[in-house]
């Protein structure tokens, strides 16, 4: 057997993010987005996760890597994944990062911050 065990049979990398109201969950959002513009992950719909609906939940369990990016420590997106019985996840909080809840902007900085943890971990 292959020791690429993921269903796709390819290198499929998933990022679902917090889409938050919070300038941690825009930074979240916005991260995915990049990810999925320079082709590192494709960004998919974690309203999708946290509906039930199949699709999105077997795409998420059988991609050779899923990346859930929360904001802050609510970890929205971590539960969403866990309610939906998503176990084989890597899970960001931008908090861990010194990211701050209503402190930081989603500028270049803090962009760039978000985005080189999240590809470290794809």
């Amino acid at each position: 057997m292959a020791e690429n065990s993921c269903g796709c049979g390819g290198d499929t990398k998933l990022v679902f993010t917090c889409s938050g109201c919070s300038d941690l969950g825009e930074i979240a959002d916005r991260t995915g987005r990049q990810l999925s513009k320079d082709g590192i992950g494709r960004m998919s719909c974690l309203a999708g996760i946290g509906a039930g609906i199949s699709g999105f939940i077997a795409s998420a369990s059988g991609a050779c890597k899923t990346l859930a990016i929360d904001g802050c420590p609510v970890d929205c997106a971590k539960k969403c994944m866990e309610k939906a019985s998503v176990t084989n996840f890597i899970h960001l909080r931008l908090t861990g990062l010194g990211l701050e809840k209503g402190k930081s902007p989603a500028n270049k900085e803090n962009m760039e911050k978000a985005s080189e943890a999240a590809k470290k971990l794809l």
